[in-house]
C-alpha cells in the first residue's frame, strides 16, 4: 500500500508551512547573511590607537625596570667572580704550601723508616684521614723532635686553612650560578618585552604611525609649554633669593652676611662638578640607546648618568633604584643643572636636569641620547629630584 502514497514535494517546513526549494535557497542566504552581520564585530576587537601606543610605552617601561635588574645582577657576578677568583688563586696558594708541609713530613717519615725507628708515628700521622684527631689521641708531639714539632704544626694549620678556602670557594661558586642564572633571567625578559613592542609597532598601518607622530608632536608640544613654565618659576625664585641676599649684605648685622658666605663654597663646588658632568653628557647627545650599556660608544638611562659625573668625580651607583638614594632629595622647583631627575613609581628612568625644565637623557631602545623637557611623558611621570654631590 505504501508504493500508492504520493511523494512529500521537496523543501523546508518553516512554522508549520511547506516552502519550495527556491524558498529554502533565500532562506539560507539570509542565515547566511545574519552570520555575516554577527561576525562583523569581531574586526571592531582590533585595539585602538591610543591603546597600542600605552601598550608599546608599558612594554618599553617594563624592558627599563627588567634592564635596572639585569644591570644589577651584571654587577653582581662580575663581583661574585672577582671573588671565586681570588678565593680559587688563595686555595692554589695554601695547597702548593700543604703539599710543601706534607713533603717536610715525609722527609722525617722516610727517616724514621731508614734508622728502623720503632713508631713511625709521622708516616702514620701523614696517612690519617683527620690528621688533627689522630694528633690528640696520639699525644704526636711527646715523641717528635724540634724540628718535626714545626713541621706538623704547620702541617696541620697549613690544611685547616687550605680546607676552610674551599669551602669558602665551593659557596661562592654557587653564589655565581645564582647570579649567572638570574642575569641570564633578567636579560630574557628585556629582550622578550622588545620583542613584543616591535611586534605592535609592526603591524600599524601607515596611517596609523603617521597619526602616532602627529600625537608624539603634541605631546612634546606640550611637554615643552610645561619646561617653560618651570622656567620661568625658577628664574623667579632665584630673582628673589639674589634679592634677599642683597638685603641682607646691606644690613646692618655680620651674622647674616657671614651665614651667606658659609653657603657659598658648598654651592660653588657643586656648580663646578655638574658643569663637568654636564659637559660630558652633552658630548653623548646622538649616540644609541643600548640597553646595558655604560659607554663610550651607547648608554642606557642610568648608564649615561652614571659615567656623566664619573667625569666629574663622583662615583654612582650602577641601577636607577640605587641612583635615587645616592644624594639629597630637593623640591622640582630648586633644580640646579646636574641634579638627577627620577622617573615613575618603580623609578625606572633618570635624566640629568640642565635647567629651563630641560633635560639630558638616553629615552629607550631605537632612540638617541638627547636634549628633552622633564615633562616628556607627563607631570606625573616624575617621580623625584636628586642632587648626587
Amino acid at each position: 500500500m505504501a508504493s500508492h502514497r504520493k511523494s512529500r514535494p521537496t523543501g523546508t517546513r518553516v512554522a508549520g508551512i511547506r516552502t519550495p526549494a527556491l524558498a529554502t535557497a533565500a532562506l539560507t542566504s539570509v542565515a547566511l547573511l545574519s552570520q555575516s552581520a554577527n561576525a562583523a564585530p569581531a574586526a571592531d576587537d582590533k585595539p585602538s590607537l591610543e591603546e597600542v601606543e600605552k601598550k608599546v610605552d608599558d612594554l618599553y617601561r617594563q624592558a627599563e625596570s627588567a634592564t635596572d635588574k639585569y644591570n644589577a645582577a651584571k654587577e653582581k657576578t662580575a663581583k661574585q667572580r672577582k671573588r671565586v677568583d681570588t678565593l680559587l688563586d688563595d686555595v692554589a696558594e695554601r695547597t702548593q704550601k700543604l703539599n710543601e708541609a706534607r713533603e717536610e713530613l715525609g722527609s722525617f717519615a722516610s727517616a724514621q723508616y731508614r734508622t728502623g725507628a720503632a713508631a713511625p708515628d709521622t708516616a702514620t700521622f701523614l696517612l690519617a684521614d683527620t690528621p688533627q684527631d689522630y694528633f690528640d689521641q696520639t699525644q704526636l708531639m711527646d715523641r717528635m723532635t724540634g724540628r718535626q714539632k714545626v713541621a706538623v704544626d704547620d702541617y696541620v694549620t697549613q690544611q685547616s686553612e687550605t680546607m676552610k678556602k674551599r669551602q669558602e670557594a665551593t659557596e661562592s661558586l654557587e653564589t655565581l650560578s645564582d647570579s649567572q642564572d638570574g642575569l641570564k633571567t633578567a636579560k630574557a625578559t628585556v629582550q622578550r618585552k622588545l620583542a613584543d613592542a616591535r611586534e605592535l609597532m609592526s603591524k600599524l598601518t601607515a596611517e596609523e604611525k603617521a597619526r602616532l607622530a602627529a600625537i608624539e608632536k603634541e605631546k612634546r608640544a606640550e611637554a615643552a609649554r610645561k619646561a617653560d613654565e618651570l622656567a620661568r618659576q625658577q628664574a623667579a625664585q632665584q630673582k628673589a633669593q639674589e634679592e634677599a641676599a642683597q638685603q641682607q649684605d646691606s644690613g646692618p648685622s655680620s651674622s647674616g652676611s657671614g651665614s651667606s658666605t658659609s653657603t657659598a663654597p658648598a654651592d660653588s663646588s657643586y656648580a663646578t662638578k655638574a658643569d663637568k658632568a654636564l659637559a660630558f653628557a652633552r658630548a653623548q647627545i646622538g649616540k644609541p640607546y643600548v640597553w646595558g650599556a655604560v659607554g663610550p660608544g651607547s648608554y642606557d638611562c642610568s648608564g649615561l648618568t652614571q659615567a656623566a659625573w664619573k667625569a666629574a668625580g663622583v662615583t654612582l651607583p650602577r641601577t636607577t633604584y640605587d641612583q635615587v638614594n645616592a644624594g639629597t632629595t630637593v623640591p622640582l622647583p630648586q633644580a640646579r643643572p646636574g641634579d638627577l631627575v627620577f622617573f615613575y613609581d618603580d623609578v625606572t628612568h633618570v635624566g640629568i636636569y640642565i635647567g629651563n625644565g630641560m633635560m639630558i637623557h638616553a629615552p629607550k631602545p631605537g632612540t638617541y641620547v638627547r636634549e628633552e623637557s622633564i615633562y616628556y611623558d607627563g607631570e606625573s611621570a616624575i617621580h623625584s629630584v636628586v642632587r648626587p654631590a
